[in-house]
C-alpha cells in the first residue's frame, strides 16, 4: 500500500457519532487520492477514541492519536500533523461543519507548489457563514480584524479552522507555535518566519450533525491569550501574564471580603475587641481571595490542565501551601528592603513581584503539574 499523499487531521472531543460520518464523507470526496484520516481525541467521555479505533480495524486509512491528561484543539492539531508523514495535511473539525468536498480542489491548488497554504474561507466570494446569527458573525468579523493586524500573512479568513498546508512551511513555523486555544491557523500564520503564500477556496459553514458545540464562553479568553502570546510571548510567557492578572483580581476580592467581614463583626460585637475581629476578618479574606485565585487559574490560566474531582481538592490544598510560602517571602523581601531605607512603594512592589514569581513557579510544579 502506497503512503498517503494527504492526511486529514481531525481533533475530536465527544464526536463518537460523527467519526463514521467523517470517514464515509472523506471516502466519497477523495476518490483517486491517497489519503488517511488521523483522529486526535482528548480522551472523550463518549468513547470517541474507541469508536475511531474500531473504524481503523476495518479501514487502514483511519488512524487514532488518543491523548490523556491534556486538552486543547490547537495542540491536538499539532500532534496530529507530527504523527503523519504525508507531505500535505488538512485540518478539519470533527462536527461535519466543514465541507470535505472542496478538499480535492484545495490539494490541487497546493500541489502546484506556488502556495504554502490553502484556506477554506467563509469570507471570499462563494463562501458563507451558514445559519450563524448576526451576533456570532459580528464577533467573528471583529476577531478577524484583530488577527489581520497580528499576522504577517494576508488571509481573508484567518479564523478559519479548515485549511491545508504543505509540510515544509508547517515545520518552519513549528518552533514558534503557541498551541493555545482553538485557532491553529492564526497561530501558524503568526509563527511563520516568513510570510506564507496563501490561496483561499470558498465554502459555506454547515450545521453540526451530532453532539454539542465545544465553543463555550471562554473561547474569547483563549483567543486573547493567543494574541497576547504572539505579541509578547517572546518576552513574558502568556501563562504568567494570565496568572498575574488573576492575582491582581484577588486583591480586590481580598479587600472586599475584609471590609464586609470586619464591618459585620464590629456591628454584631462592638469595637471593644477590634484587633481580634480584624485578625478574623483578615484570615477570612485571605482564604476567600486565595480560593478565588485558585479557581480562576484552574478555569483560565491552566484551562488545558484543569483539575477536577479529588484532584481539584488536592490542588486547592497545594495552592494554599504554595501561597503561604509566597506570603512569607513577600513579607521578608519587603521588610528587608524597607529596613535598608528603600521607598515604601519600592519595597512593597518588590515583595509582590517575588511572591508572584514564586507562586507561579511552585504552583506549576505542585498544583498544575503537566501530565503526559
Amino acid at each position: 500500500m502506497l503512503p498517503a499523499e494527504l492526511s486529514v487531521v481531525v481533533p475530536t472531543y465527544n464526536e463518537a457519532k460523527n467519526a463514521p460520518l467523517i470517514v464515509a464523507a472523506l471516502s466519497r470526496a477523495l476518490v483517486g487520492i491517497r489519503w488517511e484520516v488521523v483522529f486526535v481525541d482528548d480522551d472523550s467521555p463518549d468513547g470517541t477514541a474507541s469508536h475511531a479505533r474500531a473504524l481503523a480495524l476495518g479501514d487502514p486509512r483511519v488512524r487514532v492519536v488518543h491523548r490523556y491528561g491534556r486538552r486543547g484543539l490547537a495542540s491536538a492539531c499539532v500532534e496530529g500533523i507530527l504523527a503523519t508523514a504525508a507531505p500535505y495535511v488538512a485540518i478539519m473539525d470533527g462536527d461535519m461543519q466543514h465541507d470535505e468536498t472542496i478538499l480535492p480542489q484545495m490539494l490541487d491548488r497546493l500541489s502546484k507548489g506556488d502556495v504554502d497554504l490553502v484556506v477554506g474561507s467563509r469570507y471570499v466570494e462563494g463562501g458563507g457563514m451558514g445559519d450563524w446569527n448576526k451576533r456570532r458573525v459580528a464577533m467573528s468579523r471583529f476577531a478577524t480584524m484583530l488577527a489581520n493586524r497580528l499576522t504577517k500573512t494576508a488571509i481573508g479568513d484567518p479564523m478559519s479552522g479548515f485549511f491545508m498546508i504543505a509540510r515544509a512551511p508547517f515545520m518552519a513555523a513549528l518552533p514558534g507555535l503557541s498551541s493555545i486555544g482553538f485557532k491553529i491557523l492564526l497561530d501558524i500564520a503568526a509563527s511563520s518566519p516568513t510570510p506564507l503564500r496563501v490561496a483561499e477556496v470558498p465554502f459555506t459553514f454547515r450545521n453540526r450533525q451530532h453532539g454539542e458545540s465545544k465553543l463555550d464562553g471562554l473561547v474569547l479568553w483563549e483567543y486573547l491569550q493567543l494574541l497576547i502570546d504572539k505579541a509578547f510571548g517572546h518576552i513574558v510567557p502568556v501563562r504568567f501574564i494570565s496568572f498575574a492578572l488573576v492575582g491582581g483580581s484577588g486583591v480586590f476580592v481580598h479587600f472586599f471580603v475584609l471590609t464586609v467581614t470586619l464591618e459585620t463583626l464590629l456591628a454584631i460585637n462592638g469595637a471593644s475587641l477590634e484587633g481580634r475581629w480584624f485578625v478574623i476578618a483578615q484570615g477570612a479574606a485571605t482564604l476567600v481571595a486565595t480560593t478565588t485565585n485558585f479557581l480562576l487559574n484552574n478555569l483560565l490560566t491552566y484551562r488545558d490542565q484543569r483539575l477536577k474531582g479529588a484532584k481539584l481538592v488536592w490542588g486547592w490544598i497545594t495552592f494554599n501551601l504554595v501561597c503561604g510560602f509566597g506570603f512569607a517571602a513577600n513579607v521578608g523581601v519587603a521588610s528587608w528592603l524597607y529596613q535598608r531605607h528603600n521607598y515604601l512603594i519600592v519595597s512593597a512592589l518588590a515583595g509582590i513581584a517575588v511572591t508572584t514569581v514564586w507562586n507561579y513557579a511552585m504552583s506549576s510544579i505542585f498544583t498544575w503539574r503537566k501530565r503526559g
